[in-house]
């Protein structure tokens, strides 16, 4: 769940609600606060963006999405969206205590959205996590994968605040803008995906996004063949991100939310300034974790940043925006 927001051929910029302080509402805290009984009374709303965008959002669910095609496989793809969305946080918040727990746990579920965020979180244990580390990415997933049964598309996108499902047809392009900083939305580079790249997911993950991060990785961004795996994959490699330092401040999950899936896991409150050699430390960790990951086949690449500097793997040199 994100720092570097990322948007399709520029489209939008998109970056948490909130800032994660306490008494803030981040989307990540959304989730963890009780619903009225499987998500009734909370209205969802559709709306039309600049720039051909549908804008969809219910409770904590908040998307922009894009299609690019013919005339009707577009109005088709954007009526196939708009038909599931209103269903999807009914169904997750139905089983919320079961995705809470951890993967350890083996959490059952039976909402198809939170089987593929159980499966996504899957192949990384026994590292600690639970299938909410993966819900941005599979609720993407799942209105991604609607708008293609509806029709034939050119290009398509469903960013869920940063955190993207992406389709593209042979021959054509996306550029995913990349920002270590969602507050601030500067760009830092960006990525060209094309259609033989494999890629269906990109995530992003970090102390500056809307959870708690157990590392000091100021942004993670991964690619994967889906978003719920990127997901996965970019929190944990974010958590990595790490080194024991004097400038770095954390507390337990529970005295920050005392609802957070985390528990007594110590997550960063804040970082000060670091040595280089920590700076290097930290990012070398992550990147042993990102390797692992890709020679599993888990990923397809990852970007690390922290302090200015940056450690990537599968990925070609970052260009600029």
């Amino acid at each position: 769940m994100g720092t570097w927001a990322g948007w399709p051929g520029g489209a939008e910029r998109r970056g948490p609600r909130q800032q994660r302080h306490p008494g803030h509402w981040t989307e990540a805290d959304a989730w963890r606060r009780p619903f009225p009984a499987e998500g009734v009374g909370v209205v969802s709303s559709v709306q039309r963006l600049a720039g051909d965008r549908l804008h969809l959002s219910h409770g904590p669910i908040d998307v922009v999405l894009r299609a690019w095609g013919t005339p009707d496989a577009v109005r088709a793809a954007e009526s196939a969206a708009i038909a599931v969305f209103p269903g999807i946080l009914p169904g997750l918040a139905a089983e919320l205590a079961e995705l809470r727990r951890p993967m350890a746990e083996a959490p059952q579920v039976a909402h198809p959205i939170a089987r593929r965020m159980v499966a996504a979180c899957a192949p990384f244990a026994p590292v600690f996590l639970t299938p909410m580390a993966a819900v941005a990415g599979a609720v993407a997933d799942a209105l991604l994968a609607a708008m293609l049964r509806a029709a034939p598309l050119d290009r398509a996108y469903v960013n869920n605040g940063g955190d993207i499902a992406v389709r593209v047809a042979a021959g054509q392009s996306i550029a995913i803008g990349l920002a270590d900083d969602p507050l601030r939305l500067a760009l830092q580079g960006a990525l060209l995906i094309t259609g033989d790249s494999g890629i269906g997911g990109v995530a992003t993950s970090g102390r500056h996004g809307r959870s708690f991060s157990l590392g000091i990785a100021d942004a993670v961004t991964v690619l994967a063949r889906d978003a719920a795996m990127a997901d996965a994959a970019a929190t944990l490699i974010a958590n990595a991100v790490d080194c024991d330092s004097p400038a770095v401040r954390r507390a337990t999950a529970v005295s920050r939310d005392p609802d957070s899936d985390l528990g007594e896991h110590l997550v960063t409150v804040d970082v000060g300034t670091l040595s280089a050699t920590e700076v290097a430390q930290a990012l070398d960790a992550g990147l042993a974790r990102a390797e692992a990951f890709r020679a599993a086949g888990h990923i397809i690449g990852a970007a690390m940043r922290l302090g200015g500097a940056l450690r990537t793997t599968g990925l070609p040199a970052l260009p600029a925006p």
